[in-house]
């Protein structure tokens, strides 16, 4: 049977604290009902003491979220620890995260002491935290640079006066693997009462380690990890949790588990992504862009024939429909053959073979091969096989006037026209074309990308439409971009309108 691995969530406390990256409340609170529904074990809400604004989201988080523990940060400061008490009054599972730095860089150089003096401190504040909560977290801050033995005795004293978790922080992410590993199996053995408390990791993403790290430090007996939704944080960033919670998926056989339902990954991880206006690079591990992306040749005829070919994880096990065969002049006959039968058209081999030739030509001239590109290789241009299509579009905006759209769609051969108005040109006109096709749709996603440079540029619109439940893509390009707009919308309607 599998060990239990709490996941403390901290990208609402340490995460934000990226530049240009804060919440308001009613966002922190969205964010926390989804960490909620992704079955996160604690959410730390925030630093109370910092700003009136901090305390007003703990306090609503705290009312908002039933059943995940909701942690509040302070200082080794009685002041801290009152207001982060106070700040969490209405929390159905509260816990004080206190604590002070013990390696010998902040405790000559930050707090211009002695270790004796931050020891005291350190029961001190653990002490007085426990007479306002009963589950108390403490943290040695920069752990990971400070020394064994007295982080040991430190340790020790903070579980003999009450800590339920004692946080171990890589703060400046300075730890090889093995010795962070290290760390925590001295600690486990040196430390008398150690198995009183859990013991937690907090690693810091500065030279890319942030993740071994933690898994280092989980198989030598920590049982929490501190991480955040797409491994943002201070400086190169948090532990990832989706990276963490796929690790143990994926690698049963370590024996450990989380209570993370993984196909709610990708939904948070958007989320969190557009609310703190952080894109995900699209490299990055399980919630990147490419993560299930296949362009070379050899690696997309593999993956055609057997997923597990190149793929050790489902996509729909972390909540995408699908990965994605993406065609470049690296791409093999077997792709392309794929992409022709997802859009409906299959082709005699002579002929696919003569098609391919021609799409190694404009592959090596052009970056990104789109649908249109390929149909057109085929000899088939795809509005012309759409069931709708978009006959005119007329759209009256400006600076004090409501935007208005007018459309006409012909389907099937009858036309039909609609007018509409909008939050903007492109809403009005993706509310006309609603109002024609009566059904129940919602954009999931809208993206807009300039092909090259200027203002007389061509847009590319990419757009996922969900019906009934199902995904649905579409593409346009055009020089008018609320055109391009329309045209996607359209496009991906045709997908499931026959």
């Amino acid at each position: 049977m599998s060990e239990r691995v709490f996941i403390f969530d901290t990208t609402l406390r340490d995460g934000e604290q990226v530049p240009g990256c804060q919440l308001n409340s009613i966002e922190k609170i969205q964010v926390a009902k989804a960490l909620e529904e992704l079955g996160v074990d604690v959410i730390e809400a925030g630093f109370p003491v910092s700003s009136p604004g901090d305390f007003k989201s703990v306090v609503e988080i705290a009312k908002a979220v039933t059943w995940p523990t909701i942690c509040a940060l302070t200082r080794a400061v009685e002041k801290d620890i009152d207001v982060a008490a106070e700040a969490l009054k209405y929390a159905k599972r509260g816990r004080i995260h206190t604590g002070i730095g013990t390696s010998d860089y902040h405790i000559r150089y930050k707090f211009n002491s002695t270790r004796e003096e931050i020891l005291q401190r350190a029961v001190a504040c653990v002490t007085y935290a426990k007479r306002l909560v009963e589950d108390v977290e403490f943290y040695a801050e920069d752990a990971g640079r400070t020394e064994n033995s007295y982080l040991a005795q430190v340790v020790e004293a903070v579980i003999k006066a009450g800590a339920t978790v004692v946080n171990i922080p890589d703060t400046t992410g300075y730890c090889l693997p093995g010795d962070y590993a290290a760390k925590i199996r001295y600690l486990m053995e040196h430390v008398e009462g150690i198995h009183k408390a859990v013991i937690s990791t907090h690693c810091h993403n500065d030279l890319g380690m942030a993740t071994a790290n933690t898994i280092q430090g989980v198989m030598s007996g920590a049982r929490q990890v501190e991480v955040t939704v797409n491994g943002i944080g201070e400086r190169a960033g948090n532990t990832s949790l989706e990276e963490i919670a796929m690790i143990f998926k994926s690698h049963r056989e370590m024996g450990f588990a989380t209570n993370i339902n993984s196909q709610k990954i990708h939904g948070i991880s958007r989320m969190v992504s557009s609310l703190m206006n952080m894109p995900v690079q699209p490299n990055k591990a399980i919630v990147g862009r490419n993560a299930f992306a296949h362009s070379s040749g050899i690696h997309q005829d593999g993956v055609l024939k057997n997923r597990e070919s190149y793929e050790i994880i489902d996509p729909r096990e972390v909540g995408i429909d699908d990965n994605a065969i993406v065609l470049t002049a690296r791409s093999g006959r077997a792709a392309l053959k794929h992409r022709l039968h997802l859009l409906g058209v299959d082709l005699e081999q002579e002929k696919l073979d003569k098609v391919y030739e021609d799409f190694l030509k404009l592959a090596d001239r052009k970056k990104d091969i789109n649908d249109d590109d390929v149909l057109m290789l085929a000899g088939k241009d795809r509005t012309a096989m759409q069931r709708i299509k978009l006959c005119y579009m007329q759209v009256t905006s400006g600076i004090g006037l409501k935007p208005v759209a007018s459309v006409c769609l012909d389907i099937a051969g009858e036309k039909f026209e609609a007018a509409a108005s909008g939050n903007g040109p492109v809403d009005a006109a993706i509310k006309a074309i609603k109002s024609i096709i009566h059904r129940t749709m919602t954009i999931q996603e809208f993206l807009i990308q300039a092909i090259d440079k200027g203002s007389d540029d061509m847009g590319k619109v990419h757009m996922q439409v969900e019906y009934d439940g199902n995904a649905y893509y579409g593409f346009a390009a055009n020089t008018d971009i609320i055109a391009a707009s329309a045209e996607a919308f359209i496009d991906a309607i045709n997908k499931f309108v026959k």
